[in-house]
């Protein structure tokens, strides 16, 4: 891998004609995003499964976000996750089913429900994420730390400007 990206030590200019389109920087960016989009949803169908059998891979998503951001309203989750009313309903059914999230009145809004993680969801979802956290402590043990930091860094660059 080289410094700059693109191996031919240039930079790409701001406002040049096609946005970028022939720019070799952005075709390396967007085959190792390519590669890298791959393997995740490779990695999300396992972790689904490692936290049960029967879970959905774009279930897992929802499980780390509750787990993150703690009790929500289903409407909040479906904008987040990017889907509508009526799927995020049947995905939160299965979750129930399987023990992992519940619903509670909102105390805010009596006609509104929160959801969140069950503490047997809990557990298993943090038993899987800190798994895949060893693995990438495995994986880039050979990475300087501010290597990795600054990688981090620039994934919530680079995830806070596709939220725009």
């Amino acid at each position: 891998m080289h410094e700059d990206g693109n191996g031919d030590g240039r930079r790409a200019e701001p406002g040049t004609p096609g946005g970028g389109m022939g720019q070799p920087e952005f075709l390396d960016l967007e085959r190792e995003l390519t590669v890298l989009f791959r393997r995740a949803r490779a990695k999300q169908g396992e972790m689904a499964r490692a936290v049960h059998p029967d879970l959905e891979s774009a279930a897992y998503g929802l499980l780390v976000r509750l787990g993150e951001s703690g009790r929500q309203r289903a409407t909040e989750l479906a904008a987040y996750i990017g889907v509508g009313k009526a799927t995020m309903s049947r995905q939160l059914r299965a979750l129930e089913d399987l023990g992992l999230v519940a619903r509670e009145p909102d105390p805010a809004d009596g006609r509104a429900w929160l959801v969140h993680l069950t503490e047997e969801g809990r557990g298993r979802v943090e038993k899987v994420r800190e798994a895949r956290r060893a693995r990438y402590v495995e994986q880039l043990s050979h990475w300087d730390r501010h290597e990795v930091a600054e990688l981090a860094r620039l994934l919530n660059q680079l995830n806070r400007g596709m939220e725009k």
